[in-house]
């Protein structure tokens, strides 16, 4: 029996298949390519749906209100406006002073005015540590997965030992030494509380960002476009910012987001202690912080509740976004 052409036999077989099932003989070279296609598609185009809008509409609206602050139609964060003591939010008009729909706190300061200065002063402090800890902790773990070796012990023993230590001890104890000695070169206690708080806070990041940037790096760094580099003669420095950093910043920016809320929420309890920003300068943290007392005998327990809302809303809005960002930059190997 002759042999039959390689060309001929592929035919056939496709063919074959063609008839179990159903399909044109053209369908079989088709399918594979409709089915990558679309699960290309589908991680590229995913939306981030209503939710994350919904975040989005929420911080967009705090940082209007942060860069807008000093043309609200409100006194000033500090300003005492008499009869606005203990006043409740939203009371009736007959005994309710106009214009400060949050109410005041305990000596007449519009409740409205400290909150959004408030904001200032926190997210400053959230951002500028999640700055710190993105700058150093992404370069330690971005040098650490791609050269591998004593180097990456070096570093992956240092970040364990910042994990080892509690990170609100940490925190408080770096804010606490810091803290005359940053007001002596600065001048302004509200300044230096504010640079204590961000360096001490950024110290505290700097292990999660580099571990999840460590990791990241360790995939990508044995990626095929990275042996091509090499191999063109590519200097690892150009290799690590120009081929690998990009495949790992979206990574880097979820797990920074997630961190910048648990940083909002350390400010708070960095305040509570008595390592924040001192009074008058209002931050959400020392808001909580002058209005506890009363709360508990309830003369005026808006002033803790309208702070303690405005950290929950931001920081599930920013735990929000950075799943969402997450997901879907999330491309697996699987998929593509």
């Amino acid at each position: 029996m002759p042999e039959q052409p390689a060309d001929t036999l592929r035919e056939q077989a496709i063919a074959a298949d063609a008839a179990a099932t159903g399909l044109p003989v053209d369908a079989g070279l088709e399918v594979p390519i409709a089915a990558a296609e679309a699960g290309t598609e589908g991680v590229f185009k995913k939306r981030l749906g209503i939710g994350a809008w919904v975040a989005i509409a929420w911080l967009g609206l705090l940082l209007l209100l942060m860069v807008f602050a000093p043309l609200l139609p409100t006194p000033g964060p500090r300003e005492r406006v008499s009869g606005l003591a203990f006043q409740q939010p939203l009371c009736s008009a007959s005994d309710c002073i106009s214009g400060h729909p949050l109410g005041g706190d305990t000596i007449g300061r519009d409740m409205t005015a400290r909150l959004v200065y408030g904001a200032r002063n926190s997210l400053f402090i959230g951002v500028g540590a999640v700055v710190v800890g993105f700058l150093i902790g992404g370069f330690l773990g971005l040098v650490a997965g791609y050269y591998r070796g004593r180097l990456e012990s070096y570093i992956v023993g240092f970040l364990d030992v910042l994990l080892s230590v509690p990170a609100l001890i940490l925190a408080l104890s770096l804010a606490i030494f810091l803290q005359e000695r940053v007001q002596e070169i600065v001048g302004s206690n509200e300044m230096a509380g504010r640079l204590t708080l961000t360096f001490a806070l950024g110290i505290v990041a700097i292990p999660s960002i580099g571990r999840i940037t460590r990791a990241n790096t360790l995939v990508w760094a044995q990626r095929e476009f990275v042996t091509a580099a090499r191999a063109q003669g590519a200097k690892d420095s150009r290799i690590m910012f120009r081929e690998v950093l990009p495949n790992v910043v979206p990574a880097m920016a979820a797990i920074a987001l997630l961190a910048l809320a648990v940083l909002i929420i350390a400010e708070a309890a960095l305040s509570i202690l008595g390592a924040g920003i001192t009074p008058p300068a209002p931050t959400w943290g020392n808001i909580i912080v002058e209005g506890f007392d009363y709360l508990t005998n309830g003369r005026a327990p808006h002033i803790v509740f309208e702070a303690s809302g405005a950290i929950f809303l931001t920081v599930l809005a920013i735990n929000y976004l950075g799943d969402a960002i997450r997901e879907r930059f999330d491309v697996r190997e699987a998929r593509l």
